[in-house]
């Protein structure tokens, strides 16, 4: 039995019970709720963790090879990424959303082939690694654990994924909420969020955190490529994709900052980005595989 997959297993029961208890902070407003949904989100953030652990014993490199290890980083980086921003700005409602979109995210990798899912070597294109660390590592026996071009290249990626998951849920609140300030109400349901203009800062902060990993992650994925292939830029659908998000997100940025755009104009950007990003990893995957797809 693969150890990876057993904690993947506890893994998805304990994304369901914190997305329901965090549903359920928000809709009966009861203290109780939210801290035993807080306390179960850094369980499954532990639970995700020894499954990327668990991985990268049983595969001998870095878990982000393939679609279902790397979905399990995604998970694993927005998890934390919601944590940081639960414990900084102490608005737990926000997390029905987003841990709504994690246990949606368990959901898609559970229906993967197993053979997506199985623990294999890396082939040779993708071994790089950073031979100054090996040299480092070597005289304790380490140096199998160096990491390469590639590992911090997805690595940095989808940390900047992570950042633009949790815009795209704030994205969805602000609109809710902004239609429900307009109708004057201040009670309800919606009453457990905070304004709509914090949502709106609080997305924009978490696409500014996103987006210097991304293109971090687009940079070195081009220095990757050279080493693998013999050229930085090959305009791969991947690579195509990854420059149409990055201009997306760019463009967020610039508005915001040099023509005041917010409000419903960010909240659509914002969530068109994330869009992109979906199809960028699980459209390109499965209708137009190219040189890296995670399903290929």
């Amino acid at each position: 039995m693969i150890l990876s997959l057993v904690f993947f297993t506890f893994s998805f029961v304990f994304y369901l019970v914190t997305a329901l208890l965090y549903i359920g902070h928000w809709v009966f407003k009861k203290k109780w709720i939210g801290q035993t949904a807080t306390a179960m989100a850094f369980v499954a953030l532990l639970s995700t963790t020894m499954i990327l652990v668990a991985r990268a014993g049983e595969s001998g490199h870095a878990p982000f090879s393939n679609l279902w290890e790397s979905m399990m980083l995604f998970v694993w980086a927005t998890n934390a990424g919601y944590l940081i921003l639960e414990y900084k700005h102490k608005f737990r409602a926000i997390g029905a959303f987003v841990m709504g979109l994690e246990f949606i995210a368990m959901i898609s990798v559970s229906l993967l082939p197993y053979r997506f899912k199985s623990a294999e070597p890396l082939n040779p294109a993708l071994q790089n690694k950073w031979h100054w660390l090996m040299d480092v590592l070597r005289p304790f026996g380490l140096e199998k654990y160096a990491i390469g071009w590639l590992d911090f290249h997805v690595f940095t990626t989808f940390i900047g994924y992570a950042g633009f998951a949790i815009s795209f849920g704030l994205s969805i609140i602000y609109l809710l909420k902004e239609r429900s300030e307009a109708k004057g109400t201040k009670e309800g349901v919606m009453g457990a969020f905070p304004e709509a203009r914090i949502l709106d800062e609080l997305s924009y902060r978490a696409i500014a955190w996103g987006f210097p990993f991304l293109a971090t992650g687009i940079v070195s994925g081009a220095v990757w490529a050279n080493y693998a292939w013999g050229t930085y830029w090959s305009w791969d659908p991947k690579e195509t994709w990854s420059l149409i998000t990055w201009f997306i997100y760019a463009a967020y940025l610039h508005a915001r900052v040099t023509r005041g755009w917010r409000g419903k104009r960010a909240a659509y950007i914002s969530i068109a980005g994330f869009l992109a990003v979906i199809f960028l990893y699980w459209g390109v995957s499965f209708v137009l595989p190219g040189l890296h797809a995670y399903a290929s």
